[in-house]
């Protein structure tokens, strides 16, 4: 999956906030509280994104309809997965990331290992 340039990752946190899929014009009309975007600019970055693989695309009448290909959660685990496949040695990259968890998140990553060890 390729990484995200500044206005994609605005539209894509704007299409994980909702769970309708959204048009071109209802994406300029979410965005227009930050800053004034063209028409043709978010059209341009919408195809962009479903070039990438980051969303889906549905037509309807004339128009296409976009919806987030993955979860933000998936594409963060993904962006995670590529650091780490990009170092010399994840070992010691997931041990200094593991000294910086929360409680919260250990607690978390404690769950997920006692239900994947279930699964096997």
């Amino acid at each position: 999956m390729h990484r995200l340039g500044g206005l994609e990752a605005e539209v894509m946190n704007e299409l994980w906030s909702t769970d309708e899929p959204q048009s071109v014009h209802d994406l300029v009309e979410r965005l227009r509280d930050r800053k004034e975007f063209a028409y043709t600019t978010i059209l341009t970055v919408v195809t962009h994104l479903y070039e990438k693989g980051w969303v889906q695309r549905e037509k309807r009448s004339r128009a296409y309809y976009y919806s987030p290909s993955r979860s933000r959660e998936e594409a963060t685990s993904e962006a995670l997965r590529a650091l780490l496949d990009s170092t010399t040695d994840p070992s010691a990259v997931l041990l200094h990331f593991a000294k910086t968890v929360s409680d919260r998140e250990y607690d978390a990553l404690r769950r997920g290992r006692t239900s994947r060890a279930a699964d096997q």
